[in-house]
């Protein structure tokens, strides 16, 4: 490819064809073109970049195609760029896939107010199909630019060293393209230490002046002395890594600032760790001034960072000043758990009533440590105490727990009272003590309890409850003892309830009760009410009808009485509903009964007579045999059964009748 250019544009040759590709024409005629000449360069072997004025174009040479060709040469030019830029080009040159353009620029004397030459710019751009986009831009200090025109600077460049010669008519500028070393530096003397740190990651490879850790470093120290620490002490954990040494030298240094606090919350627990120093200095801190900060630092770091007795030692110090401390007195509990000091934990524990000393007791298998403490672990929670004593009988027996609650007994009360629930069996030596306990403490579940346990003494339970006039109970006790009568009589007299004097009736089921009781509301028309309207299935009414005084007032007779009539009629509905049922079955198996005794019964060889034991069928076929089949399936030969001594020809299995089974009578007899 061959170009020339001359006033009117750029002319593009093929020397392989001897053609011409192709003529670019200068857009803006209006500017001399020996006060500013074209510029000219190849940023490949096809690709053209032609700057005239402030018009820049970017053009492609390819291969016509050879449908495309006629009379047409082989290659034509396609300008894949255009635009303008806001000074007059003096020189181009590619880089990358970018453009530095050499400009010449006019501008406005503030003074003068005219026109007047400036310092030339080196500007990089990014080509777009119909604009650019600034990537950097830099103005030059040459010699005597007041008197330059745009024909007097140039730009060259030396492609394989990455160089850009800048030529005035007094200066020679060589400008090199920056590498990250350059940027890195740029940003750190910005003090954009954040962006510095990045691009050092992200180049780390080919960096050759600067060090991440460097970088790093002095981005801590520049937050230290901006104040802020938090963030400083954030940035600790990526820059410093694994570092032991420089973790401990910016411990100091915060230290020094009276900002240990600050990165507290950041220093490493796990690889790296640090000298045990290190971290109850820190604790210390936060010892002096703040107890919340210094109890979350002991739950959050593992036991074995610092030297656990020194720092138990200067709480120990700080809780004389302080005995009540919650915080202090729960992180001393804490500390001697990692201690495995669990005896003086749980007594801390016990002492705050803290929701974890259950679980300490559990996961430390402390129960040989709360033998004596069982008082103070029901005051605290009697439920979940309760649970833990049942649930662990073999290492706190049941007498252990009575015998510790003997001087406080509702909390014996409670402890007894889960325990028969779980199972009645167990503790039945103090079903006893079990019943005063209820009657102080839990009236309610009293009667439940001498309904569920078999070995409570009732005379005993009846004595405590005639003495508290405990009158339910008192009735449940003598009627399992067996005197009912007086328990109704109970029923009657201290709670005048005749239902429940009725419903006691019908559970004893005893006609000498019922009498007692019509003779008790003979003269009670509510109690004679309650009678009319209930014992009509259990009594016949008219012994109580008959004894009722003429003339008595009685409430709601007439519906008792046609209640009465009423449960009369529907039990005379009921036997008569019965009775057709009870027929119908009887006469549906009879039926059954006779059709399965028409059926024929298989005798063969294998049968044998009951009485004699040799097969019924005899051995010669032609022998005249006779045999008796009962329907029990027995057989017998005719000459072996004996002679029947009743009158009636029906007769019957005698092995069946030894038995009791029940008269089989002979369903056939054959013969032959």
């Amino acid at each position: 490819i061959l170009l020339f250019l001359n006033f009117q544009g750029v002319k593009i040759l093929d020397m392989i064809s001897k053609q011409r590709i192709t003529n670019v024409p200068r857009d803006d005629i209006s500017l001399r073109p020996d006060m500013y000449p074209c510029s000219l360069c190849w940023k490949d072997n096809l690709t053209l970049i032609i700057g005239w004025g402030n018009s820049v174009k970017i053009c492609s040479v390819k291969e016509r195609h050879a449908s495309e060709m006629r009379d047409l040469p082989n290659r034509y030019v396609e300008i894949v760029f255009q635009f303008d830029t806001e000074f007059y080009i003096s020189g181009l040159a590619p880089i990358c896939d970018q453009l530095v353009i050499l400009s010449y620029v006019k501008e406005i004397s503030e003074k003068t107010e005219m026109e007047c030459c400036a310092r030339p710019r080196l500007d990089i751009v990014q080509p777009l199909p119909e604009s650019c986009e600034e990537i950097s831009s830099d103005a030059l200090t040459v010699r005597g630019f007041q008197e330059n025109e745009c024909r007097d600077y140039h730009l060259e460049y030396s492609e394989g060293e990455s160089l850009f010669y800048i030529i005035s008519p007094r200066d020679v500028v060589v400008a090199k393209e920056r590498d990250q070393d350059d940027h890195i530096d740029w940003l750190l003397e910005k003090k954009k230490y954040e962006e510095a740190l990045m691009a050092a990651e992200i180049s780390q490879k080919t960096i050759k002046k600067h060090k991440i850790l460097d970088i790093g470093l002095a981005y801590i120290k520049h937050l230290v002395e901006k104040g802020e620490y938090d963030l400083a002490a954030r940035k600790c954990q990526k820059i410093l890594g694994k570092n032991t040494e420089l973790w401990e030298f910016e411990v100091y240094k915060f230290k020094e600032i009276g900002q240990l606090k600050a990165i507290s919350h950041y220093l490493p627990r796990r690889d790296p760790v640090l000298k045990p120093l290190i971290y109850e200095m820190v604790l210390h801190e936060f010892l002096e001034s703040d107890y919340e900060g210094f109890a979350t630092l002991i739950k959050e770091w593992p036991g074995d960072l610092y030297n656990n007795t020194i720092i138990v030692q200067a709480v120990v110090d700080h809780l004389k000043k302080d005995p009540q401390n919650r915080t202090l007195l729960r992180t001393l509990a804490e500390l001697y758990t990692y201690d495995q000091r669990y005896g003086r934990a749980l007594e801390i524990y016990l002492t705050l009533r803290h929701k974890d000393v259950f679980q300490l007791i559990h996961k430390h298998n402390l129960f040989s440590s709360i033998r004596d403490k069982i008082v103070l672990l029901m005051d605290f929670d009697s439920e979940k105490a309760v649970d833990m004593f049942l649930d662990n009988e073999d290492k706190i027996s049941i007498d252990r727990v009575v015998k510790e609650l003997e001087n406080r007994p509702e909390l014996q009360h409670v402890y007894l009272h889960r325990l028969f629930k779980r199972d009645h069996h167990k503790g039945q030596q103090y079903h006893e003590k079990q019943i005063s306990l209820y009657a102080e403490y839990d009236r309610p579940n009293l009667l439940p309890f001498l309904r569920d346990s078999t070995h409570c003494p009732l005379e005993k339970a009846l004595e405590i409850c005639q003495q508290r006039n405990f009158v339910e109970e008192t009735v449940y006790l003598l009627s399992r003892m067996g005197n009912s009568r007086s328990a109704l009589k109970m029923i009657m007299e201290e709670l005048q309830d005749v239902d429940k004097a009725i419903e006691f009736a019908k559970e004893q089921d005893d006609g000498e009760l019922w009498e007692d009781l019509i003779l008790y509301s003979i003269d009670k028309p509510p109690f004679i009410t309650g009678l009319l309207n209930n014992i009509g299935t259990h009594v016949d009414p008219i012994l109580l009808i008959h004894r009722i005084k003429e003339g008595m007032e009685i409430p709601n007779l007439r519906d008792s009485l046609v209640k009465i009539l009423q449960d009369y009629n529907l039990q005379i509905l009921l036997r008569e509903g019965c009775k057709k049922i009870l027929v119908a079955d009887s006469l549906s198996l009879l039926k059954k009964m006779h059709r399965t005794q028409m059926k024929g019964v298989l005798v063969d060889e294998e049968n044998i007579c009951e009485s004699c034991l040799s097969p019924v069928l005899p051995s010669d076929a032609s022998k005249s045999f006779s045999v008796v089949v009962f329907h029990c399936r027995h057989m017998f030969h005719r000459e072996c059964l004996p002679v029947s001594n009743t009158v009636s020809s029906v007769q019957f299995c005698n092995i069946c009748s030894a038995k009791h089974r029940g008269p089989g009578s002979a369903v056939l007899e054959m013969k032959k």
